[in-house]
């Protein structure tokens, strides 16, 4: 997400730069390039990537995500403005104290804004990617990290105690990813967008083990689209968890709680 700024110069040669490369906020994103680069040889540095169609955020290093100033790393999952709606609604649920995972926790955006308002959380975040995990290691120093697929990267020591589970797995059918944007089909990694035929392979993974890692009363949160909602709701159900569907049409974010 582009955010504005007073200062942007809409005659400066960088923004008639990244207008010709497409740029449709280039003004925003020029104040932006313009205020994170220490040299004129990184700013230009900086507007090249971005003309070549980098995304922002990877040119840049940080994203905005709930406010806070995160890290991101080249290839390492870019955190959307629509997810900030499934931390609000894990926020919202979780226990001031108490253990909350982020799986495939990519930049480690979810965990941070949730340790943000509970402090007292105990976090293990997870992910597949050492990339990711690198750069969610700066995003939560006080976090638990682990390296592997899902749950198997978890403690055993952890079963039966999770309160908050945040699982932002991929959910684009792997038809569609082509239709993506090039700065996401080009630059991130498949693995971090591609869901399987439906989209929903890892959501079925994830809601079928959850109750092994919650606690009672524990919640399960993913997001989705708004076609997947049946499907996924169904996988919940069938995993024994209580579900419900949260919608916000401002964010066009769809998410589902699911609770043991």
């Amino acid at each position: 997400m582009v955010l504005p700024h007073p200062d942007a110069d809409p005659s400066s040669a960088l923004v008639q730069r990244l207008r010709r490369a497409g740029c449709v906020f280039a003004e925003d994103e020029a104040a932006l390039i313009t205020a994170t680069a220490r040299t004129p040889d990184e700013l230009d540095r900086m507007a090249r990537h971005r003309s070549a169609g980098l995304p922002l955020q990877h040119v840049l290093g940080w994203a905005r995500f709930c406010g806070l100033r995160l890290r991101v790393d080249p290839g390492v999952f870019v955190p959307r403005p629509r997810s900030e709606f499934l931390a609000h609604q894990a926020t919202a649920l979780a226990p001031p104290t108490g253990v909350a995972v982020d799986l495939c926790c990519g930049t480690g955006a979810l965990g941070a804004a949730l340790t943000h308002h509970h402090p007292g959380l105990r976090l293990h975040a997870t992910d597949i990617d050492p990339a990711s995990l690198a750069c969610a290691r700066h995003n939560l120093p006080r976090a638990h990290l682990h390296q592997g697929d899902l749950f198997h990267a978890l403690p055993d020591h952890l079963a039966h105690t999770v309160d908050i589970l945040l699982a932002n797995v991929p959910y684009v059918p792997s038809g569609h990813i082509a239709l993506l944007p090039p700065e996401a089909r080009e630059h991130e990694q498949h693995r971090a967008l591609d869901g399987g035929p439906d989209g929903l392979d890892l959501v079925r993974r994830v809601s079928d083990q959850a109750p092994h890692w919650l606690a009672p009363g524990g919640h399960l949160l993913v997001e989705v689209s708004d076609d997947q909602v049946p499907t996924a709701r169904d996988a919940f159900t069938r995993a024994g968890l209580t579900c419900r569907v949260r919608h916000s049409p401002e964010q066009e974010a769809t998410v589902i709680i699911g609770t043991l």
